[in-house]
């Protein structure tokens, strides 16, 4: 939890920057860690579904959201 937890904190910049495509597996391991910590399976399955997605199209997901001020997509 102390994961999550630091993650959530982390300055908006490191955020945006987490989001870029080759950078973007960070955020599908925070959504896995996560998903097993908070027993949300919805939550792991997209983790493991956006490795493998995510440096190809959803890393746009998560920027778009992360620059209108929200949190990534499906990691709440």
């Amino acid at each position: 939890m102390s994961f999550i937890k630091s993650f959530d904190e982390l300055p908006f910049l490191v955020k945006v920057l987490f989001a870029l495509p080759v950078l973007n597996i960070v955020w599908a391991i925070y959504r896995i860690i996560k998903g097993a910590c908070t027993e949300n399976y919805v939550m792991l399955v997209v983790g493991i579904i956006w490795i493998l997605a995510g440096s190809s199209i959803c890393w746009i997901l998560d920027l778009v959201f992360l620059l209108l001020g929200k949190d990534p997509i499906l990691t709440k």
